[in-house]
C-alpha cells in the first residue's frame, strides 16, 4: 500500500512541477508567448512549430491547449491554426519525453536549489519567476526519478503481473486503458513514462505497451475536452478538433499495431527506448499527416458545435477567461475588454435616458435593465481580478490591476447614477405631466451629448493609456463644469422671468445638472490616473 501511495505521490509531484513551470513561463513570457502565437496564424508551418516551441516551454501539451483555447474563446486566433498548434503541441510533448529520459538526476537538486534562491531572493521580478520556472523543472526530474523507483516494486507483484498479463491480445481494452492512465495521472508524459517503466521490468509485452502509448494520447485529447467544458463554443471546438485528430490516428495505426511490433522488436534497442521513440514517431507522423487537414476539421467542429444563443436577457461576462489568470498579463487584458463592455453598456443606457427626457416613459424600465448588467459584468470583474495573485505582479501590472478596479467601479456609479435619474424624470415630470421648458430640454441635451463624448473618450483613454487624449479628457471635464455652472444660472434666471414649466421642475432640473457633474467627474477620473504615472512609463508611451 505504502508503494503506491509512492507513485501516485511521484505523479502528483509531476503534474506540480508541470503546474510550476507553466505558471512561472506565462508569468515572465505570457504576453509574448501570445504575441508568437498571433503571429504565427498566417502559415500552418510556423503554426506547427510555434505549438512544439510553446509545449518545450511550459512541458506540457493541456497547458499549449488551455493557452490556445483561451485565445479562440476570446476570438483572438482563429480556429484552423489554433488546430495546427494544437498538432505541434503533440509532437512537442513527444519530444519532452524523450529529453526527460536522459539521466538527470544530478540536474534535479541544482535546478531547486538555485530556483529557491531566486525566488524567494528576487520574488516579484522577473528573475524570481524564472527561479520559480526552475523549481517546476527540478521537480519534474525529481517526479520522473520516483516514478521509476515507485514502479519497479509494484510491477515486481505477483497480483499486478496477474493483471497486466490479461492485457496481451484486445488492442482496443490495451489502448482504453492506456487513456485511463493518462486521465488518471492528469499527464500522457507521465502515461507514457509509466508505461516504458512497465515495459523494461517485462510486465507488459512490447505491443501492450505501444498500445497503451497511442491509448494515452487519446486520453490526452479527453483531457482537453474535460479542461474546457466549461468553455464557450470557440473553446470546446478545439478540444473537440484535438481529440478528432487523436482519435483518428488511433484507428489509423491500431490495426497494424501488431505488425509495427514486430518490426520494431528487431531494431538493437531496448524496449523502454522503443516505447519512448514510438511515442516521439508516432505523433510526428500523425501531426504532419493531419496538418492539411486543419481547416475541413474546424469545418465538422463548427457543424458539430454550435454557438450557444442568447437564452437569457441577462448579459454575461464574455472575456473573463480563467484559465489566463496565471498570465497577468493576458488576465488584465480580459478584465479591461470587459470593462469596456461596461462602458458599452452605459451607453445605450444615457440614449435610453435621452428617450426618457424626450416623453417616453417606458425607457426607464430599459435603463435600469441595463444598470443590472452594469452591475452583473462589474461584480464579476471585480472577482476575477481578486483571484489574480496580487503579491507576485510586476509594479506595472499592480498599476494596470488598480486602473481596471477603479474604472469599473466609476463605471458601476455612473450607472446608478443614470438609473436614478431616469427614474427621477419618469416620476416626477413625465408621470405628473410637467415637462421642462424647451431651452432647460435643449441644455440637459447639450450636456448628455458632451456626457457621452467625454465617456467615450475616457474609455479610450483607458484602453490606451495615452498622454495626448487624457490631456484632452482633462480639458473636457473643465470645459464640462463651466457650461455646467452657466446652465445651473440660466435656470436660476428663468425661474426670475416666472417661467411656469422651470419652476414646476426647478428641484428636479438642478438635480440633474448635479447628477451629471457627477457623472463627468466619473468618466474623466481616469485621465488622472494616466497623467499620474511614473515618468518611466510616460517615456515608454
Amino acid at each position: 500500500m505504502l508503494t503506491l501511495l509512492n507513485l501516485l505521490s511521484a505523479i502528483a509531484l509531476l503534474v506540480w512541477g508541470t503546474h510550476i513551470v507553466r505558471t512561472g513561463i506565462m508569468r515572465v513570457y505570457g504576453a509574448d508567448l501570445r504575441r508568437v502565437l498571433s503571429r504565427s496564424i498566417e502559415r500552418k508551418s510556423m503554426a506547427f512549430l510555434a505549438g512544439i516551441g510553446v509545449t518545450a516551454l511550459v512541458q506540457s501539451s493541456n497547458a499549449t491547449t488551455l493557452l490556445v483555447t483561451s485565445f479562440v474563446a476570446q476570438q483572438l486566433v482563429g480556429l484552423t491554426p489554433a488546430l495546427v498548434v494544437v498538432l505541434g503541441a503533440d509532437v512537442g510533448t513527444a519530444l519532452m519525453a524523450r529529453i526527460l529520459t536522459f539521466d538527470l538526476s544530478w540536474l534535479s537538486p541544482l535546478l531547486i536549489f538555485f530556483g529557491v534562491v531566486f525566488f524567494l531572493g528576487r520574488k516579484q521580478m522577473r528573475a524570481g519567476q524564472l527561479g520559480r520556472v526552475s523549481i517546476g523543472l527540478g521537480l519534474i526530474l525529481l517526479a520522473l526519478q520516483l516514478i521509476v523507483a515507485a514502479a519497479r516494486p509494484i510491477t515486481q507483484a505477483s497480483g499486478v503481473q496477474v493483471m497486466f498479463s490479461s492485457l496481451t491480445g484486445d488492442i482496443m481494452l490495451d489502448a482504453l486503458i492506456g487513456a485511463l492512465f493518462a486521465i488518471i495521472s492528469y499527464s500522457s508524459l507521465a502515461a507514457v513514462l509509466i508505461t516504458a517503466t512497465l515495459t523494461a521490468t517485462s510486465v507488459i509485452s512490447f505491443q501492450v505497451a505501444l498500445c497503451l502509448v497511442v491509448g494515452a494520447n487519446l486520453g490526452s485529447g479527453l483531457l482537453a475536452m474535460l479542461n474546457n467544458s466549461t468553455s464557450n463554443a470557440d473553446g470546446k471546438r478545439v478540444a473537440l478538433g484535438s481529440l478528432l485528430f487523436k482519435f483518428a490516428g488511433c484507428l489509423v495505426v491500431l490495426p497494424f499495431i501488431h505488425l509495427l511490433a514486430r518490426w520494431l522488436d528487431k531494431l538493437p534497442v531496448t524496449d523502454e527506448e522503443l516505447v519512448i521513440f514510438f511515442h516521439v514517431f508516432y505523433n510526428l507522423i500523425r501531426c504532419l499527416v493531419l496538418i492539411p487537414f486543419a481547416e475541413p476539421m474546424a469545418r465538422l467542429c463548427q457543424r458539430l458545435i454550435r454557438d450557444e444563443p442568447e437564452t437569457e436577457l441577462r448579459l454575461k461576462p464574455k472575456h473573463l477567461d480563467s484559465s489566463a489568470l496565471d498570465t497577468p498579463a493576458l488576465a488584465l487584458a480580459n478584465a479591461s475588454r470587459e470593462t469596456l463592455r461596461m462602458g458599452d453598456v452605459l451607453e445605450q443606457m444615457m440614449a435610453g435616458f435621452t428617450r426618457v427626457i424626450h416623453g417616453e416613459p417606458r425607457e426607464a424600465r430599459e435603463v435600469r435593465r441595463l444598470d443590472d448588467d452594469v452591475d452583473v459584468l462589474y461584480t464579476a470583474i471585480k472577482l476575477y481580478l481578486a483571484q489574480m495573485p496580487k503579491v507576485d505582479l510586476a509594479a506595472e501590472d499592480s498599476r494596470r490591476w488598480a486602473e481596471i478596479i477603479e474604472m469599473a467601479l466609476n463605471l458601476e456609479q455612473a450607472g446608478d447614477i443614470i438609473e436614478r435619474m431616469s427614474g427621477d424624470v419618469a416620476a416626477k415630470s413625465l408621470a405628473t405631466k410637467q415637462p421642462f421648458s424647451a431651452q432647460g430640454l435643449l441644455e440637459l441635451e447639450s450636456l448628455q451629448e458632451q456626457l457621452l463624448n467625454n465617456l467615450r473618450l475616457g474609455l479610450s483613454v483607458f484602453l490606451s493609456r495615452d498622454i495626448t487624449s487624457a490631456k484632452r479628457l482633462r480639458r473636457a471635464k473643465h470645459r464640462f463644469r463651466i457650461i455646467n455652472r452657466r446652465y445651473s444660472h440660466a435656470h436660476v434666471d428663468r425661474l426670475h422671468q416666472q417661467n411656469l414649466q422651470s419652476i414646476e421642475t426647478s428641484s428636479l432640473h438642478l438635480g440633474l445638472l448635479g447628477d451629471m457633474k457627477r457623472l463627468n467627474s466619473l468618466f474623466c477620473a481616469v485621465a488622472y490616473g494616466v497623467l499620474e504615472q511614473p515618468d518611466d512609463d510616460k517615456d515608454d508611451e
